[in-house]
């Protein structure tokens, strides 16, 4: 394929002379972070501790939309650093297969560990099954599309990166410097006409039980179905372009955080469709690529102390233990019973602490062990492009530092 030769030279470059990119790991825990505190805000299920009404309702609208802009964040990740990290030493299956053993083994350990503790005597069997093979988010069924571990829908939409990554890399790599603004304009864009499209040609009924003031249908199509999600990580994947080529400005985190804390502020007034990720989508990816620039130039960020990057590598394990942690917790062991806002707040930082143990346990007994038994270097010829050592370090909340593969892109 022809590439331009700046582009060329950038992804041709020796893995151990590519920048690496830390800081991103520690960001990733942040984003899994807002996921929590979203799930914590739920009244139904009762998660949320507070038996004071203005606390639990104050609590609740701090964190209404930490985990839509949490989610948004890891999929335009996802597409940035598998991008970032493409290199022309690897084959479609040998990626499918490192980017399985990443998620799958993880999912599995709690999946089963949310069905033996509440999941299995309230899910039908045409829910958790699919859920099991992270299909669960292809169905418009309420009761499938959150089953089991409600978080892990989104592993519905990573596997659907992974699985046409290795056809979108060479598109991507074919779009002249130029153009590259104008393709990332055009991805938003699109997460634009999906919500238009939601908002004027979904059915707008049955409501959603959460009651977010949308149907189901809306619920299910304009957040939840993984085709609609790929605006994101396309974007992602161009951005990645722009900060290899030095194409993008070189924006401090500091202003891109606050920008972050704009598109949040804006995501809680616009209507509810709106807010899930479009009005976030730019200061998200903004962040990212502050980020990512702060490490290409060597500066020094608090993400890459040595306690954020152990945080960023339980990440993904903290992510999907988390619902089960406080729905056991608070239904189970609590019994649902309300707290006032000192031992409600005790009460939350106890959760956090334990799914962070967790998440810590599902990394050294089921990812670094899986990872190492099976996740072996390829050697076969160059066929098809495929992540990298990068991907692995911070792609999406699945994603951690032991696997050091190279990956790569078409010649």
């Amino acid at each position: 394929m022809s590439l331009s030769p700046s582009t060329a030279r950038e992804l041709r470059t020796p893995e151990r002379s590519r920048p690496k990119l830390p800081s991103l790991t520690g960001l990733r825990f942040i984003a899994a972070a807002l996921v929590f505190f979203f799930h914590a805000t739920f009244s139904d299920p009762p998660m949320n501790p507070y038996a004071d009404a203005d606390w639990q309702e104050g609590f609740r609208w701090l964190f209404s939309k930490a985990g839509w802009m949490g989610v948004s964040f890891f999929f335009v990740l996802s597409g940035f650093v598998l991008t970032w990290s493409a290199k022309p030493q690897d084959t479609i299956t040998a990626f499918w297969r490192r980017r399985l053993l990443k998620v799958f083994p993880n999912h599995v350990a709690m999946w089963a560990i949310a069905m033996a503790l509440f999941a299995g005597a309230m899910t039908p069997v045409s829910a958790w099954l699919p859920n099991l093979f992270m299909l669960h988010s292809w169905f418009p069924q309420h009761e499938t599309f959150i089953s089991v571990n409600p978080p892990s829908w989104s592993l519905c939409s990573e596997l659907l990166f992974y699985l046409l990554f290795p056809f979108l890399i060479r598109p991507i790599l074919r779009i002249k410097e130029g153009a590259l603004w104008a393709w990332a304009g055009a991805m938003v864009a699109g997460m634009l006409a999906v919500q238009l499209v939601t908002d004027f040609l979904v059915p707008q009924n049955p409501p959603t039980p959460e009651g977010f003031g949308i149907s189901l249908w809306q619920f299910w199509f304009g957040y939840n179905f993984p085709p609609v999600r790929m605006f994101e990580f396309v974007l992602g994947m161009i951005l990645a372009r722009l900060v290899l080529a030095g194409a993008f400005s070189r924006i401090r985190i500091l202003p891109a955080a606050l920008l972050c804390v704009g598109g949040y502020a804006l995501a809680m007034v616009v209507p509810f469709l709106y807010g899930l990720n479009l009005a976030t989508v730019v200061p998200v990816a903004l962040l990212i690529c502050a980020v990512a620039r702060a490490d290409v130039d060597g500066r020094p960020t608090v993400l890459r102390g040595r306690t954020m990057q152990w945080l960023g590598k339980v990440s993904f394990g903290f992510y999907l233990a988390q619902y089960v942690v406080m729905y056991f917790g608070r239904t189970t062991l609590m019994h649902e019973r309300l707290f006032d806002p000192v031992v409600g707040t005790l009460v939350l930082l106890g959760f956090f602490g334990v799914t962070l143990l967790a998440g810590w346990l599902l990394l050294v007994c089921v990812e670094r062990p899986v990872m190492s038994r099976w996740a072996r270097p390829n050697t076969a010829p160059n066929t098809a492009p495929g992540p990298g050592p990068a991907a692995d370090q911070a792609a999406a909340p699945e994603d951690g530092h032991e696997e050091r593969r190279p990956a790569p892109v078409p010649n």
